[in-house]
């Protein structure tokens, strides 16, 4: 779901409309709300798609990184394969052992160089997929409140045309859970990851 997927328009933006125009107080009140709901959903829809950004830049760091490790580990078979080559010339007849040994050592610091850098580039690795999971996690929270503030949108379209309080009652109450996701977001809290962990932890306990 890209930045570009998210919108808070649709088929009720006529009646939006006709509520602007509208004389009455009730309708006044609809169509402010609505441009108000309008307004947070088109934020929080860009805070989305910069998020799955985020996480697609990060993604593509962290094959980078685990290229250059794969990289440093074949440099460390090669040198792996040259020493035990050396270790072999050692035992043959007819050869002067010091000759290898040297050698031998070299390869032992080379590769122990070698192996310090492909492990640093795999723990590089391991933390742009986990920063790129966390942003992807980021963006399906902002999804969800964007998506709340559409269906209060959708509910205040209703409302308008059945003129029922108790229909903008429940808009309302869409639209501030929408925000609490949102807020959520911004603060990098789970509220309801958490409580779907501790109801799962609590089922495999049983």
């Amino acid at each position: 779901m890209s930045g570009h997927g998210f919108h808070v328009h649709g088929p009720h933006d006529h009646a939006v409309e006709h509520a602007a125009h509208g004389s009455d107080d009730f309708s006044n009140n609809i169509a402010v709300m609505t441009a108000i709901l309008a307004t947070v959903g088109a934020l929080f829809g860009y805070l989305g798609g910069a998020t799955q950004n985020d996480a697609a830049l990060f993604k593509n760091n962290a094959a980078i990184d685990k290229t250059q490790a794969a990289n440093s580990w074949n440099y460390y078979q090669a040198k792996s394969s040259k020493q035990n080559l050396a270790e072999l010339a050692m035992t043959l007849p007819g050869v002067d052992p010091k000759k290898y040994e040297a050698e031998v050592a070299r390869y032992k610091h080379e590769k122990e160089d070698i192996k310090k850098e492909a492990e640093k580039w795999e723990d590089s690795s391991k933390e742009w997929n986990h920063k790129s999971d966390e942003s992807m996690h980021q963006h399906h929270q902002w999804a969800l409140a964007t998506t709340a503030e559409q269906i209060a949108i959708s509910l205040a379209a209703i409302t308008l045309l059945t003129r029922k309080k108790w229909m903008m009652g429940l808009a309302y109450g869409v639209a501030g859970v929408g925000i609490a996701l949102g807020a959520f977001a911004w603060l990098h809290v789970d509220p309801i990851g958490q409580l779907l962990a501790k109801l799962g932890g609590a089922a495999a306990g049983h």
